[in-house]
């Protein structure tokens, strides 16, 4: 009779995992897992395909600067172990306001008399829709009755609050005369007009939406979801005149200058800071959201409340392109991109011959600035090395059509330009 081996114990073959940087009771699981496979010899493998579905640092080689898939606008936080002011007033010693803070910092900012912070901007939507609309009716352009990513959809948002939609104009053209019909409506109890940044798609062609400067001249409150976070369209925290991809982007300061009630918007797209919702707008309005139940439920922690607030400095400061990240990706000049495509191509041209530098479209990405694009620099190398990039130490994230795989350079600190030669190094 021929003898098997005995497989190791559990505890052992974890405790040989150690050096995988997991914790024990995960490493007794993988241990244990392999094991019972009859191939204890894969635990270590295991252990690093385990690890490789934690959160984990990568190189977004991509050409979309806002990848939603790859956690949108990348920032750099860090707050020491301390207490803070969360909602504690310095001045009286007592209880204070969590929204305080970065609400006033945003109010300014936007130019508009009080904000509040919520999560994301579909809980601000949400929250905006419930406080100022529950059993009464909310016209929404059919045009802007949109999904947006994740699921997102204004009908069924605007359901959960306890409103009721009403359908306005078509979906390509939806004129002001739509909304006065539909708020004079005698079937019609309008609490607000809802008008909704379409985001992810662009009607073009034979269209027509109505301005908000028109939507103000009705007798119910305007809010407006831009949701890109483009805080001001003259981008003043740049040099030069705004991107021409901006063009057409809606902006929180001009939406209220031109009469918007409340705005809603993302922080972690064109804003360039952390995940969350924003509500500017008329003070009494945005206190109503406040005391709503479900502020309290759709409120940020403190470590998001501190990252708003540096980015929130970071504009007032006007140092955006210095400290934000995101911005100081889209005024790299192309010509210094193609500079770094050039070094990357000359230190691994020896294992990929067919690497060239050459120039690319990148996008803003997460909804923002629909169907538009901005000048990149990339490297483009023969064959399909997806796979490959992703498997490397800090995993590189490309795109590959037609057999070729490009390595966008817009969304790549020049820091991670040796990151990006070992890993097509270790391709070929």
């Amino acid at each position: 009779m021929t003898e098997h081996p005995r497989p190791p114990s559990v505890d052992k073959l974890a405790r040989a995992l150690s050096n995988s940087g997991l914790p024990h009771p995960i490493c007794v699981d993988i241990a244990r897992s392999a094991i019972e496979a009859g191939d204890p010899e894969s635990a270590m493998s295991r252990a690093v395909d385990y690890q490789r579905t934690l959160l984990t640092p990568v190189v977004n080689a991509t050409g979309v600067l806002l990848h939603t898939n790859l956690g949108r606008a990348p920032i750099a936080h860090q707050q020491l172990p301390v207490a803070s002011t969360v909602e504690f007033d310095l001045a009286t010693g007592e209880r204070g306001s969590r929204q305080l803070a970065v609400g006033q910092l945003f109010a300014r900012l936007c130019g508009a008399e009080a904000a509040l912070v919520v999560n994301n901007n579909a809980a601000a939507v949400l929250l905006v829709v419930a406080a100022l609309a529950a059993g009464r009716d909310v016209p929404v352009s059919r045009g802007e009755s949109v999904e947006i990513g994740g699921s997102f959809r204004v009908p069924e948002v605007i359901e959960q609050s306890g409103a009721r939609l009403v359908d306005v104009g078509t979906t390509n053209r939806t004129r002001l005369a739509d909304y006065q019909q539909a708020v004079a409506r005698r079937d019609v109890d309008a609490a607000i007009v809802l008008k909704v940044h379409p985001s992810n798609y662009r009607v073009e062609g034979f269209v027509e939406e109505t301005s908000i400067s028109n939507l103000a001249t009705l007798e119910v409150p305007v809010v407006a979801d831009v949701g890109s976070g483009l805080i001001d369209a003259t981008c003043p925290w740049i040099k030069g005149a705004p991107p021409a991809w901006l063009a057409g982007e809606p902006a929180v300061v001009q939406s209220l200058a031109a009469g918007a009630d409340l705005v809603t918007f993302s922080g972690d797209k064109l804003l360039g800071g952390p995940q969350a919702g924003i509500i500017v707008g008329r003070r009494e309005l945005v206190e109503l959201c406040q005391r709503h139940p479900l502020a309290r439920a759709l409120r940020p922690g403190g470590l998001v409340l501190s990252a708003l607030q540096e980015t929130a400095l970071a504009y007032l400061r006007k140092d955006v392109v210095t400290v934000i990240p995101f911005w100081h990706m889209v005024a790299t000049p192309v010509g210094e991109l193609e500079e770094r495509a050039n070094s990357i191509v000359a230190a691994v041209e020896a294992s990929h011959p067919s690497a060239e530098a050459l120039p690319t479209n990148a996008l803003p990405g997460a909804g923002s600035a629909p169907g538009v694009t901005m000048s990149s620099y990339g490297v483009v190398v023969d064959g399909d090395h997806l796979e490959s990039l992703r498997g490397h130490l800090k995993p590189v994230i490309a795109r590959s059509r037609d057999q070729h795989t490009t390595l966008d350079l817009r969304a790549v600190t020049p820091a991670d330009d040796a990151i990006l030669i070992e890993a097509l190094l270790a391709s070929s």
